[in-house]
């Protein structure tokens, strides 16, 4: 099994995230970590090197936070991913978030930065990470027109959009929002398993309490029984899948 994204970052880890990730190691395969501000990139760094071929990373600048920081900022943010490529197995999260900002403006400013990311992506040859909260369509026609190749939908939730994401042979991952949502089970049932990965978001999503990686296990039986298959098979696809996009190991 494979968290595809996770945030190990978070101060929430801050107490025991030694443990956490330890604990991580007896039953995953690999955590794929996403640095969402530029303000968490160092520790994001310190965490991969710490624990190096079982926790990845990627990295980007949270649509959510787009009236925060200054554009030459995130210039040198950019910079400095460019300059740490090679710690890197994708950029985002990325894209775009009408739920959290409402201003014309800003969303526009989304946009924009989006591209950017994309651009940053096929520069440095890496797979890209999608936020898309209320705004799934827009950040499909920008993909598209971008011509982006490696796209993952993290908690993608438009369920009416899947038959486009399977055009464009973008994956799509899951976490435990699939025990309260419908909308989430019907994505699952609508996407071949061969497009499908595991995802906690952890810390959020923790049923009321904070999540860690090992929750995929919860994900993946889910998965299973939705889609009638076993869960030793649904493990081997999301972790296959998972590598290959990420280019995890061999």
């Amino acid at each position: 099994m494979i968290d595809s994204h996770c945030h190990l970052e978070q101060k929430d880890y801050d107490p025991d995230r030694e443990e956490v990730i330890l604990n991580c190691k007896k039953e995953l395969k690999a955590v794929v970590t996403c640095c969402a501000h530029m303000r968490d990139f160092n520790k994001s760094l310190e965490i991969i090197k710490k624990y190096p071929n079982f926790v990845f990373l990627t990295a980007g600048f949270h649509p959510e936070y787009i009236s925060e920081v200054p554009e030459n900022k995130i210039n040198k943010y950019f910079e400095e991913l460019a300059k740490n490529k090679k710690y890197l197995v994708g950029i985002g999260e990325c894209g775009m978030d009408y739920h959290w900002v409402k201003e014309p403006e800003w969303r526009e400013k989304q946009k924009e930065l989006f591209v950017k990311h994309i651009n940053l992506a096929k520069e440095l040859n890496l797979p890209l990470v999608i936020h898309s909260r209320d705004a799934e369509k827009e950040c499909l026609e920008i993909l598209k027109e971008q011509k982006a190749k490696r796209v993952l939908l993290h908690y993608f939730s438009d369920k009416d959009l899947i038959p486009e994401v399977i055009e464009t042979s973008y994956f799509v991952s899951v976490n435990t929002s699939v025990f309260r949502s419908k909308t989430t089970k019907k994505i699952i049932k609508k996407t071949p398993i061969e497009k499908l990965m595991t995802e906690t978001d952890a810390p959020w999503l923790g049923f009321g309490k904070r999540n860690t990686p090992l929750s995929v296990k919860l994900v993946a039986e889910k998965i299973a029984e939705i889609k009638k298959l076993s869960f030793e098979e649904v493990d081997k696809i999301t972790t296959e899948n998972a590598v290959k996009f990420f280019g995890l190991m061999n």
